[in-house]
């Protein structure tokens, strides 16, 4: 009876990763409480991805409103959820934080930008313990489905981050 069970549970686990590899969106819901420390703000938002089927590419859509003062970058880190990570691809930048040539200006304290990102648009990460190597789309879609990266938004507010949350499969922070 146990090995049925056993059984049972690995094919289920089996059928959510798949389903993880199948198209299905990788979302976030970003919040000040996600923020590393923590930020007493009542902004909102919301982070949506999705991995083309030959995985060369990712198709992604922010959208914020609320911030506490204008929005000066967002991007896509590193890091498991109450840990800071390094930026590996930058989402939208401003003239006091441009980001790497070609990426797109933040629209002020709310609004919805996307894009598609590539290999060629993910960086190496700053911290050299975390091995993350420029180039590594496979990587980072690997540690987006598994809750490992996150999406957040800074403001001159709060430039280490307004608000935060977790990529996941599921959508909900890891909460």
């Amino acid at each position: 009876m146990k090995r049925i069970a056993i059984l049972a549970g690995l094919v289920l686990s089996t059928a959510a990763f798949a389903d993880d590899r199948s198209g299905a969106p990788l979302r976030a819901q970003l919040l000040g409480y996600e923020e590393v420390p923590a930020v007493n703000s009542d902004a909102m938002g919301s982070f949506e991805a999705r991995v083309s089927p030959d995985g060369a590419s990712v198709n992604w859509t922010l959208t914020y409103s609320g911030l506490q003062a204008p929005v000066t970058q967002s991007h896509i880190h590193f890091g498991q959820k109450s840990v800071v990570g390094s930026i590996v691809v930058w989402l939208c930048g401003s003239t006091t934080n441009p980001g790497p040539a070609g990426t797109q200006p933040c629209p002020g304290s709310g609004g919805t930008i996307g894009g598609t990102f590539t290999s060629g648009n993910v960086i190496a990460g700053s911290t050299a313990s975390q091995q993350f190597t420029a180039g590594d789309l496979e990587g980072i879609i690997d540690a987006m489905r598994a809750g490992i990266a996150y999406a957040n938004v800074h403001s001159s507010a709060s430039p280490g981050g307004e608000i935060r949350g977790q990529i996941t499969a599921r959508g909900d922070s890891g909460r």
